[in-house]
């Protein structure tokens, strides 16, 4: 890395600051989040309502200049209704496109899974392709496009399970739990001061980068070195998953490229000047938490993912520093 390169990280952690004003406690969230923006990856969250997951992306499209749109997925919604549509203009007797709300770089999918499967699917094939197809023509979305999907995890009714290809669509699942008995204290303080009396406002918050700039990010995290021992290590975890004990289903390669990638791109927001073995195990729980299935008899033994997960990465040796 040259002299310039400290102002990446620099920039990086005056982003983590401003987004920590607006979103109190929820670091691992807010990192989460900032890490897969870096990888060009796409993030599920899931959480009860009210944990401030749309807060937390509007902060974001303020701090670095980007567009952002939220979408509420509802059983009605329409895969038009994400991707836009073609609508006849009786002036002109010409048919115009209308974009629909993925045209961003911000995309908040809210409750994705309270749309039935066609809909997921438009969305889920704009973050794989990056483009629209629209009456035969193909539309790109904005760089960089970034999609932060919600689910609430307790509410089953009427909702529609993701199913296993199409959570693999996206690079991390991070999980927003309540916060710290401080953290809420501060939280309380701080909206009941707000002219808005029921939420944060993030006009406040500084303007850091620019989209150009976030693309710049990108193509540094994706250059960062990285070891052959290293790139080993990650693929050892995902097939590790694919032959441990009581797992039904382990991850696929889209999870090694996934652990790669966010490896990098956690470097870059350490202040890193090359990838570590503990750069890839920071991102191993948020690739493969919903990658991978329990056996009946894992759950019946009180065995949750994330136990599963600490037991896989305490055993697969990860090479030495």
């Amino acid at each position: 890395m040259n002299e310039h390169d400290s102002m990446p990280c620099r920039v990086l952690g005056e982003l983590r600051q401003e987004l920590q004003k607006a979103v109190i406690g929820q670091q691992i969230v807010i990192d989460g989040v900032l890490i897969a923006l870096i990888a060009g990856g796409h993030v599920l969250i899931e959480g009860v309502p009210g944990l401030g997951k749309t807060l937390l992306v509007r902060a974001l499209a303020r701090c670095f200049g980007g567009d952002f749109s939220r979408i509420q997925f509802t059983p009605d919604l329409m895969p038009s209704d994400v991707t836009g549509h073609a609508v006849f203009e009786p002036q002109s007797a010409q048919f115009s496109l209308r974009r629909g709300p993925v045209f961003t770089h911000l995309l908040l999918a809210d409750e994705i899974n309270r749309a039935p499967a066609k809909t997921q699917a438009a969305l889920l094939e704009v973050m794989q392709e990056r483009q629209v197809t629209l009456e035969g023509e193909t539309l790109p979305v904005p760089q960089p496009f970034l999609v932060m999907a919600t689910q609430n995890p307790i509410e089953q009714e009427g909702t529609y399970s993701l199913p296993e290809a199409e959570l693999d669509r996206f690079m991390f699942m991070l999980r927003m739990d309540y916060p710290q008995a401080e953290e809420e204290v501060a939280l309380v303080r701080k909206v009941t001061r707000s002219s808005r009396a029921d939420m944060l406002e993030v006009t406040d918050l500084r303007q850091l980068l620019q989209p150009q700039d976030m693309l710049a990010l990108q193509k540094i995290a994706s250059e960062m070195p990285l070891d052959d021992q290293v790139l080993d290590y990650a693929v050892r975890l995902v097939r590790a998953t694919r032959e441990w004990p009581g797992l039904l289903l382990g991850a696929g390669p889209r999870a090694s490229i996934a652990l790669v990638s966010g490896g990098r791109a956690h470097a870059l927001l350490r202040g890193g000047d090359y990838v570590l073995p503990d750069d890839i195990k920071a991102c191993a729980p948020a690739v493969l938490r919903h990658r991978i299935r329990l056996s009946a008899k894992l759950e019946i033994e009180g065995l949750d993912v994330e136990a599963v997960l600490g037991q896989l990465l305490d055993q697969v040796p990860a090479p030495r520093q």
